[in-house]
């Protein structure tokens, strides 16, 4: 036989309570004789110690009462014919009156004993399951009703009483084989004493009830019947990923409730790991769906662990001081002074030199803790043995659940990278010698962030989700919004990667979606935000949303961005940006950024930021990671100039070739911006900077490519002018060249220990001589290319390869 238990949404509406009916004639019809546990409605009970308080403050409760008889009478006039009515009414009826008479008592009185409370309380299961009872008999005709209080027997700690099991199995057996094939439909919750006061068997009691009938009657298996699909990876409302489990052992389930899984309660699972009977939870709203199952063995799993729990609020306590340094029985002390008191600890770590304890309590007990510690080791205070009590306050625990955990390496490593990358302190570490959970107190702000990223690191069946805020809506950015849209299944299929714009600015508004912001129409989004685009508000978003694995994006030219990079990795959150004008100033800006990157875990990615979407940076960093030394670099890191003169040839004069790349867009409005090799002598700087040396921009020699007069020249006319002007000038460089058999190339070089950048003419033996278009190439002789260069030649310029660049970066930060 099985024992069904409902949750009260399960019982708290009328097409609820039908689909309960179905589940239920469903077993009968298949020859079972199931034993039925009912919950209060879903808000009964919440409203009955709303009730039972407001009395013994002397408030008025009889509103309250009319709204809990509607609910009942509600239900009974939707699902019972009219003949069936007036029975169901009367005991509803009957009930209501003795709960008023004693809500009246408590007003009187102004006094709520735990003895009154429990009694109170015991109407919200009785009600509700007369009336499904009721309903019931009219469909198969086979119901009774069954107050467990007869049944179920306990001692008289009220609120949380502790059952008589051999007394209650044997009147339970009884009553099962007195019933006449009747299908049970039996109050949760809600027991007695020796004297047949009502107790009730604290949280999760309807639950408990259900494992008691099950283990009372040799169930084959307790289905737990309530509104999700099982117990799952973590809490739903916190990780969206979240998904059911297929099965879990009694250990891991007891652990992940323990910890605040609010699905199953651990008392629950006693009588039925005792008895090693299955234990199912199933949806009411889905009850096709498989659901979990508890039991005794699971089959082998590839999951290092099952779920992620957490309880939210709690409080710490820290003792520190030389008086328990080898000091036995102070632990002793300590703990039964909390048990007398009645203290639940949550959580225990001691340091390994015995000069500290930190435990977890509830926070309404963290002062009364503090207060009894403090009497009961005045002396050790008072001889400064023990340092001032401290309570900490706003925490959460998070802890990791699994049998797998035993056998698998890197558990510990994988749960720490998870929380040190997205910047989340421990406070408290506590771990069980059979290692089926790791613990971790945590400040509960960062809990939901902490929860999504532990559940992406072990879960690797599921994709990462990257939190992008993007900086930047012109060429690149659009483009790279472009790219993201048009391959995000193939990143999620192949990579394992989601990429949530979660935050886009320009210069003139800004927009914010913690589910990320629609790419298909990113720009109205955008434009029809009412928010006004403020670099410092943006940052501060960002930090406050406090999302994992965020990544800032910078798709800008402009300063203003980098003076906030520094306070970006502060906050944990990795950069990714084109913009080179942060890694090109002073060499201790540039320090500041590797190490505040190192420091907090995050990635600093700016690939970019030399020959666009070409894999230059990585290159270096790849020989230099594998013990190769560098030697020299040489490169033509301008697809504009490098355009010019694969341009500058035959008939064609230098002023036309400039005006040509200029109206192609390769140039910026002034083309001197790009001829004087400032851009050129940033990316030779990063690159010697990348290599190990500590240069300035200053240090980089740069050979201009144009007369003083042109770079003087007043306007952009008075330029073009002044080239048409020295085109002798010109025309010589490039016949010199031509009767040499060698072009002309603008060549950084870094060697030595020094950079600099220079016109020079190259013959068909070098590997720059060959080089069209706006393409650029560098070249690195090391170690081990010292015959042969190692070459990286492409276009080095463009939208489309500066936005690919970008996104490698965006997905190099989601692989670690």
């Amino acid at each position: 036989m099985k024992v069904l238990k409902f949750g009260g949404t399960s019982v708290g509406s009328v097409n609820s309570i039908k689909t309960l009916l179905e589940i239920v004639k469903a077993e009968v019809d298949g020859g079972e004789k199931p034993v039925v546990v009912l919950s209060a409605m879903s808000g009964v009970t919440n409203l009955l110690i709303k009730m039972a308080e407001e009395a013994a403050k002397g408030n008025e409760f009889t509103a309250h009462l009319a709204e809990l008889q509607k609910r009942h009478f509600d239900v009974v006039e939707a699902l019972l014919d009219v003949q069936n009515r007036n029975p169901a009414f009367t005991r509803l009826k009957i009930h209501f009156n003795q709960l008023e008479e004693l809500l009246q008592g408590v007003l009187t009185l102004r006094e709520l004993t735990l003895k009154t409370r429990d009694l109170i309380l015991s109407f919200g299961e009785r009600c509700s399951t007369l009336m499904v009872s009721k309903i019931a008999a009219q469909h198969f005709g086979s119901a009774l009703f069954v107050d467990a209080s007869e049944v179920v027997k306990t001692d008289s700690a009220f609120g949380q009483a502790k059952v008589n099991t051999e007394l209650s199995d044997i009147l339970i057996r009884n009553l099962y084989q007195s019933s006449n094939d009747k299908v049970l439909f039996v109050t949760g919750f809600i027991a007695s004493n020796d004297d047949n006061q009502i107790t009730t068997l604290g949280r999760g009691g309807s639950d408990y009830t259900a494992a008691i009938f099950g283990a009372a009657l040799n169930a084959g298996e307790i289905q737990i019947w309530t509104d999700v699909n099982g117990m799952m990876t973590a809490d739903p409302r916190m990780v969206k990923k979240a998904f059911p489990l297929d099965e879990l052992t009694y250990t891991e389930a007891m652990e992940l409730s323990y910890f605040g899984a609010k699905v199953i309660y651990p008392p629950t699972m006693i009588p039925a790991f005792l008895k090693k009977i299955p234990i199912s939870i199933k949806n009411t709203f889905e009850p096709e769906f498989k659901g979990t199952i508890i039991q005794h063995e699971c089959r082998a799993s590839n999951l290092a662990i099952k779920g992620i729990s957490s309880i939210n609020n709690i409080s710490i306590i820290n003792l520190v001081g030389s008086g328990m340094v080898g000091k036995s029985g102070f632990s002793g002390r300590l703990f039964s002074l909390l048990a007398r008191e009645q203290i639940n600890v949550i959580l225990i770590t001691q340091s390994s030199s015995e000069h500290s304890i930190t435990f977890a309590v509830q926070p309404d007990d963290a002062d009364r803790a503090k207060k009894i510690i403090e009497q009961e080791f005045e002396l050790e205070l008072l001889a400064n043995k023990l340092d001032p009590i401290v309570i900490e306050e706003n925490l959460a625990i998070l802890a990791v659940v699994g049998e797998n955990m035993k056998q698998t390496p890197g558990v510990s490593g994988k749960l720490f990278h998870a929380l040190g990358r997205n910047g989340v302190n421990v406070r408290a570490i506590a771990q069980g010698s059979s290692e089926y959970n790791i613990s971790v107190i945590i400040s509960e702000y960062d809990l939901a962030k902490a929860l999504n990223a532990v559940h992406d690191a072990f879960f690797v069946d599921l994709y990462k989700t990257l939190h992008a805020f993007c900086l930047g809506t012109g060429n690149i950015g659009k483009t790279l919004f472009k790219q993201l849209c048009g391959h995000a299944g193939f990143l999620r299929e192949e990579n394992g990667i989601q990429v949530k714009i979660v935050g886009i600015s320009n210069t003139r508004k800004m927009v914010f979606d913690t589910d990320g912001i629609s790419l298909d129409n990113w720009q109205d989004t955008l434009e029809q935000s009412e928010e006004k685009a403020d670099l410092r508000t943006f940052i501060d978003t960002m930090k406050d949303m406090n999302l994992p694995n965020c990544v800032f994006v910078d798709n800008t030219a402009s300063p203003t961005p980098i003076e906030y990079y520094k306070e970006v990795f502060d906050s944990a959150i990795s950069v990714v940006t084109c913009n080179k004008i942060g890694n090109s100033g002073s060499y201790e800006r540039y320090k500041s950024f590797k190490d505040s990157a190192r420091k907090h875990g995050v990635d600093f990615f700016y690939e970019t930021n030399v020959g666009a979407g070409l894999p230059i940076i990585r290159t270096l960093k790849d020989l230099m990671n594998s013990g190769d030394r560098v030697q020299k670099i040489e490169a033509i890191l301008s697809g504009t100039i490098s355009f010019i003169f694969n341009q500058f040839k035959g008939d064609a004069n230098f002023h036309d070739v400039v005006k040509m790349a200029q109206e192609k867009g390769y140039t910026e409005p002034d083309p001197r911006d790009d001829l004087r090799g400032t851009d050129f002598m940033r990316k030779i700087l990063i690159l010697a900077r990348d290599a190990g040396l500590s240069l300035e921009a200053s240090d980089v020699e740069i050979e201009s490519i144009l007369p003083k007069a042109s770079l003087e020249a007043a306007t952009v006319e008075d330029f073009y002018a002044s080239l048409k002007a020295e085109d002798a000038y010109f025309a010589g460089l490039k016949n010199k060249a031509k009767s040499e058999g060698k072009v002309l190339r603008y060549i950084g070089k870094l060697e030595g220990g020094k950079a600099n950048i220079t016109l020079q003419m190259v013959d068909e033996n070098h590997p720059f001589f060959t080089l069209s278009g706006s393409d650029n190439i560098i070249s690195f002789t090391t170690d081990r290319y010292k015959e042969r260069p190692l070459v990286v030649k492409g276009p080095g310029a463009g939208a489309e390869v500066t936005a690919a660049g970008v996104f490698a970066d965006l997905i190099n930060v989601g692989a670690n």
